[in-house]
């Protein structure tokens, strides 16, 4: 079919990020003819999510320091002598200085293969030698400094197997009762009997509170369970990626966890910072007086701008030289700054610190006792929820379609076709275009900066509590003045993104060096990366921490904040999307899709609510069929009450009640 697509479209879009998604999905949506293509195949760019072996195989793909591209030019002779080309890349160079490292157990035997397995084509549909591949013969190997070279696998549904809590305390119940039955046979001494029962209770509570041992050929088999992100994010509850969810009604195709605790790294130790006014309350962490002046404090900033009294003086100040001033001991100084307003330390002024901290509490008890959500099955779910919604009102998806040049007119100087790797030429009146496309030549007066990335496969939490359901962020101070702040989120099972008894520990900074020169000394503050045996030795006389079985670095460019105007002679009918940022929401995605939304087309609204089925008039016979894009879906998110969204209800105005006091 790709080689038969249509030769004319409205907008053309090149890169399936989530700025480059929501854009077509808000294009599609408003009648426009949409034509979304990828050279990749799988969607997302560097917002994808990736099995365990789907991860390998990216990691293989982004070790292939060339560009991928055909010795033949025959496309060039579709260019007429009154067009220029600017010619694309075919392969993505914003990743740099991969490093992978097992330390589990390195026993996987040569048959062993994921679960329910199938080959498929590599990441970009073409082998070494340029030749388009069927997968690899290859299993992931643990061995450092060894590319990886696995492909992307799909397994069937039914062969997944259920990790049910309740059928494993079925089984273990099942085993505790066939071993006394045992030992009733063994002996008809009733002291004996108890003695068995005694030593039978007490290995398998013993049990129960050791971690389960995972090897790496657990990883491999079980890497469907996995869906790793390439970049780490959450999502603000009345953020404005959010309120974009659920005025598209996008939401209908996503789930979405709620982050259950926010974490402090303070002398050393992990804690648990109180949010909401009962966490607060009931902290043993702080005293009364503590307790008091955080909640003063955070209600003053509730409403901060109803009293410029308070903060006039001292807007010239760092947030952290404010806080000083405001009678908050050190360890209240601590939350407020790196686990509430989540700012630099040396950047970040008063009037940015006041807001950091207002728009959190906003947030507070919209969906949750947090102010974040996560959505099942990673970040890679949310570009493919608008691809979807585009697809529904129309649009065209062409994953694996390598664009070789943009064509451009050279009387009126502005864009009017894109030849594909078929030698098809397509005319648009508007080209979208992923960053990460545009050549070195197209780029040469950039000046990118770079995000430092670690993925980690643990077998324990960070900070054990009674539930192993835990959905946690930390940020880590710097340790010198300057330096960037490390925010850390951690993931459990339940999130579908790591298989059970483990944890996926996503790393994030902006880069000073290498991402394993940035983040590697913080790995090793907060995890083991021995073996078990030098584990057990590391760990004795302090607690245990938890040990690291698998570890992935890499560095990844922020194109983020690039004027249009910096790339070479860009037409301006072509409208660049920037890669991920390093903030911890999607605002900045979301305001660049709008923004050149409403440049290409000022009259229409973004992203308008779908029309309701019952509304709308068929032509023909009257048969009204049902609607793709408006079947039932459990998997959304409650849309806020009028309450919620005025403001008035939830945990969100959760310190207003508090009125200052002494």
């Amino acid at each position: 079919m790709a080689d038969n697509l249509p030769s004319e479209f409205d907008v053309v879009v090149i890169g399936t990020g989530l700025p480059e998604s929501i854009i077509a999905a808000a294009c599609s949506r408003s009648g426009q003819r949409v034509l979304h293509v990828d050279s990749r195949n799988y969607y997302g760019g560097n917002w994808a999510s990736f099995s365990f072996s789907g991860l390998c195989s990216w990691i293989r793909e982004n070790k292939q320091k060339r560009d991928v591209r055909e010795e033949s030019d025959d496309w060039r002779k579709l260019i007429l002598e009154t067009e220029e080309a600017i010619s694309l890349n075919m392969k993505d160079n914003t990743i740099q200085h991969i490093e992978y490292i097992c330390y589990a157990n390195q026993d996987l035997a040569e048959d062993v293969n994921e679960a329910g397995a199938l080959r498929k084509l590599s990441a970009f549909g073409v082998s070494d030698n340029g030749e388009a591949t069927q997968g690899s013969e290859k299993e992931c190997q643990p061995v450092e400094s060894q590319s990886l070279g696995p492909e992307s696998c799909e397994v069937s549904p039914e062969s997944i197997t259920c990790n049910d809590p309740e059928s494993a305390t079925e089984r273990s119940d099942a085993e505790m009762t066939s071993e006394s039955e045992n030992l009733c046979d063994a002996t008809s001494d009733e002291s004996a009997l108890e003695k068995g029962k005694m030593e039978n209770a007490s290995t398998a509570e013993t049990a129960a509170l050791e971690p389960k041992k995972i090897t790496y050929t657990q990883i491999v088999i079980e890497g469907r369970r996995f869906n790793i992100d390439l970049v780490s994010k959450l999502l603000y509850s009345r953020g404005l990626l959010i309120d974009l969810l659920t005025k598209s009604n996008v939401s209908r195709y996503a789930e979405f966890k709620n982050v259950t605790r926010i974490l402090a790294f303070q002398e050393g130790r992990v804690e648990q910072v109180p949010c909401s006014r009962a966490d607060v309350f009931n902290s043993r962490q702080l005293t009364m007086v503590e307790k008091r002046m955080l909640m003063k404090f955070l209600t003053f900033c509730l409403d901060y701008e109803q009293h410029p009294n308070e903060y006039e003086d001292y807007k010239e100040y760092k947030f952290s030289e404010y806080l000083k001033t405001q009678k908050l001991t050190s360890n209240l100084q601590h939350f407020i700054l790196h686990s509430i307003a989540m700012v630099s330390e040396a950047d970040s002024g008063t009037i940015d610190g006041l807001k950091a901290t207002k728009k959190f509490l906003q947030c507070l008890g919209r969906y949750g006792n947090t102010p974040f959500l996560f959505p099942l099955y990673g970040q890679g779910e949310i570009p493919q929820c608008f691809c979807r919604m585009c697809a529904v009102f129309g649009g065209i998806y062409c994953l694996r379609h390598s664009v070789k040049c943009l064509v451009v007119d050279k009387e009126s100087g502005r864009c009017k076709a894109m030849i594909d790797h078929f030698g098809q030429r397509i005319s648009a009146k508007y080209f979208v275009v992923e960053d990460s496309y545009f050549s070195e030549k197209t780029c040469t007066n950039m000046c990118y900066r770079q995000i430092s990335r670690a993925v980690l496969i643990t077998d324990q939490s960070i900070l054990k509590t009674d539930s192993d359901q835990q959905i946690s962020i930390l940020t880590v101070p710097p340790e010198e003045l300057g330096l960037p702040a490390i925010r850390i989120i951690e993931l459990c099972s339940s999130t579908m993104t790591c298989m059970r008894n483990t944890y996926l520990v996503h790393f994030t900074c902006s880069s000073t060096k290498t991402a394993k020169e940035d983040l590697e000394p913080i790995v090793q503050k907060l995890f083991s990366l021995n073996s078990e045996t030098e584990r057990e030795s590391e760990n004795e006389g302090g607690p245990e921490k938890p040990r690291v079985l698998w570890a992935l670095y890499f560095n990844m460019r922020d194109s983020s904040g690039i004027d249009k105007n910096s790339y070479d002679s860009l037409p301006s009918n072509v409208y660049v999307c920037s890669g991920p940022d390093c903030e911890l929401g999607s605002d900045y995605a979301v305001k660049q899709a709008e923004t050149i939304f409403q440049e290409m087309f000022p009259n229409e609204e973004f992203c308008p609510p779908p029309p309701n089925p019952e509304d709308i008039i068929y032509d023909g016979d009257g048969t009204q069929t049902e609607d793709p894009g408006f079947s039932n879906s459990s998997n959304v998110i409650t849309k806020p009450s009028p309450e919620e969204n005025s403001g008035g209800d939830g945990d969100s105005n959760q310190f207003s009640e508090e009125q200052h006091e002494e």
